[in-house]
């Protein structure tokens, strides 16, 4: 058994603040109240609100200027995909969205691994493909399905996709345990990934994006009907 964290005031403060910018309450380019004004309806200290303040200084979501007050940054003009995780949490209808950016990139990798994976990434590619199939269950086997597509993207030799590949599975986090319908019979993911690696191993680009684009959309919409069933919250998906 693991303990399970205890909320403080400032991590139910932030939540509450991050939850207002995100509804709109608070609106982009707009000033939060003054600082003694928030502390005292939210009962709490203005230390307490400016530790809250600065994660949210950090996610991205506030700036704060000095003398002058604490403003809701742009994050939709301004920010990185490094809040993808933070609004899946706080909408599950980003995933969407997610999920297109994943079939039309899912697909490039392929090719462009297909086209300049070497000899000894093919031989890794073929290791962690068979590790699917040999998962004991479907969460060692959604894991295990991560890494291949992990080593797909160093295959490319493009750093940026392996950074957004990274990305891509970061955002899902909130939601994982919804979208692991793919991965819940061990061998079936490895025989849905099988062509993606076989086509990138072959050396041929076309075959390897056609691929990976029918494996990303059949895989998609497993997860979509698993979402369906836990009715989308991400408080249902742990």
């Amino acid at each position: 058994m693991e303990a399970l964290p205890r909320e403080t005031i400032v991590d139910v403060l932030e939540r509450k603040l991050r939850e207002d910018i995100l509804a709109g309450r608070h609106p982009a380019g707009s000033y939060l109240p003054p600082e003694r004004e928030l502390a005292d309806g939210f009962g709490v200290t203005r230390t307490t609100l400016k530790h809250a303040f600065g994660r949210l200084v950090q996610s991205g979501l506030l700036e704060t200027r000095h003398g002058v007050g604490t403003r809701v940054r742009d994050f939709l003009r301004l920010g990185g995909t490094d809040l993808l995780p933070m609004l899946v949490r706080h909408s599950p209808d980003w995933i969407g969205e997610i999920f297109e950016v994943r079939r039309s990139v899912g697909a490039l990798i392929a090719e462009r691994a297909a086209d300049r994976a070497t000899a000894e990434q093919v031989t890794e590619l073929r290791r962690l493909l068979a590790a699917v199939g040999a998962a004991d269950g479907g969460d060692p086997a959604q894991l295990a399905d991560a890494e291949v597509h992990r080593a797909l993207a160093r295959a490319t030799g493009n750093r940026v996709y392996v950074l957004l590949t990274n990305t891509l599975f970061n955002a899902y986090l909130p939601l994982r345990a919804a979208l692991a319908g793919p991965f819940a019979d061990a061998r079936a993911a490895h025989g849905r990934l099988a062509p993606v690696v076989e086509a990138v191993a072959a050396g041929d680009p076309a075959a390897a994006r056609t691929a990976a684009g029918h494996y990303l959309s059949t895989t998609e919409r497993i997860m979509l009907e698993g979402l369906a069933r836990s009715g989308g919250r991400p408080g249902d998906a742990r």
